[in-house]
C-alpha cells in the first residue's frame, strides 16, 4: 500500500451498490481509490451504470444472499476479479412495507430477517476466512438512526438492522485480533433510493414529514454521498483504531 493510499490493494465489495444509497457508497469509495466490486440481485443496469461511471477497476455480480451456495460463488468471484476483498459493505434491504409491529404479517417479518440479518451474516461468515489470511479488512454495515429513537411503522428495516448491530459487536470483538474490524453507519432521512419508492407510495403523507423534521436538528433530508463520506472513512486506514462503533449520520434524528 503506498504511504498516501487509504485501502490497501484489492477492492471494496458493496453489496446493494444497484441501490441509490449503496451506488453512491460505491462512488465515493471509488474516488477515495478503492476498486469495487459491485452486487446486486435485480437491477443489473443500476450497477453496470455505477461500474462505467467510476475511475478505479470494478467489477459487478449477481447475489441471492438468501442462498448460501450464491454468497459462496459470490466470495469466489470477487476474489478472482480483484485478488483480495479488503472491505464488505453491507447496503442491503429489501423494499419493507410501512407498518405497525401489531400489524406485521409474520411472513413479512421473517423475510426482513432471512434478508438482512441471515444474508449479512452468511456473506460475512463466508468473507472472514479470506481477510484473515490477508492480513484482516473492514466490514461496514447501513443501520438505522430508528435504532436510537423508533420510527413507528418502520420495524421491519429497524428491527434487522438493531439485530445485526448486536452481532457485529460480536464480529469486532473476536475478529480484532486478525486485523479485522467492524462498524456501522446508523442512516437518517436520505433523499434516494427507497425514500423516493415509499414516497412514490403514499406511505410518508405530509403530517409525517411535517413530525420528523422536527426531530431533525438539521432541518432538511440528508444526501447519499453522506453516507458514503461516513462508510469510506470507517473502512479506510484513517479509521485503522476504530471497532464495534456507530457513526450516525442522521441530521441529528432524535436528539
Amino acid at each position: 500500500m503506498q504511504d498516501n493510499a487509504l485501502f490497501p490493494p484489492g477492492g471494496a465489495l458493496v453489496v446493494g451498490a444497484s441501490g441509490g444509497i449503496g451506488g453512491k457508497v460505491a462512488e465515493i469509495l471509488a474516488a477515495d481509490g478503492s476498486d469495487l466490486a459491485l452486487v446486486y440481485n435485480r437491477k443489473p443496469e443500476a450497477a453496470q451504470a455505477i461500474a462505467g461511471k467510476v475511475a478505479t477497476q470494478a467489477s459487478v455480480h449477481r447475489c441471492d444472499v438468501t442462498d448460501q451456495a450464491a454468497i459462496a460463488a459470490l466470495v469466489e468471484q470477487a476474489v478472482a476479479a480483484h485478488g483480495r476483498i479488503h472491505t464488505l459493505v453491507w447496503a442491503a434491504g429489501p423494499l419493507v412495507d410501512q407498518l405497525y409491529l401489531g400489524e406485521t404479517p409474520m411472513e413479512k417479518w421473517r423475510k426482513a430477517f432471512e434478508v438482512e440479518v441471515h444474508g449479512f451474516f452468511a456473506l460475512t461468515t463466508a468473507l472472514l476466512p479470506h481477510m484473515r489470511e490477508n492480513g484482516g479488512g473492514s466490514i461496514v454495515h447501513l443501520g438505522s438512526a430508528g435504532h436510537l429513537r423508533w420510527p413507528d411503522r418502520d420495524g421491519l428495516s429497524v428491527a434487522p438492522k438493531a439485530s445485526n448491530e448486536s452481532w457485529l459487536k460480536g464480529i469486532a470483538r473476536e475478529e480484532g485480533r486478525h486485523g479485522i474490524r467492524a462498524n456501522s453507519v446508523l442512516v437518517g432521512v436520505i433523499d434516494a433510493g427507497m425514500f423516493h419508492e415509499l414516497m412514490a407510495q403514499g406511505a410518508f403523507p405530509p403530517e409525517w414529514i411535517a413530525e420528523t423534521q422536527k426531530m431533525l436538528a438539521l432541518k432538511r433530508w440528508g444526501q447519499p454521498e453522506e453516507i458514503g463520506y461516513a462508510v469510506s472513512w470507517l473502512a479506510s486506514s484513517r479509521a485503522a483504531y476504530v471497532t464495534g462503533q456507530q457513526i450516525n449520520v442522521s441530521g441529528g434524528f432524535g436528539i
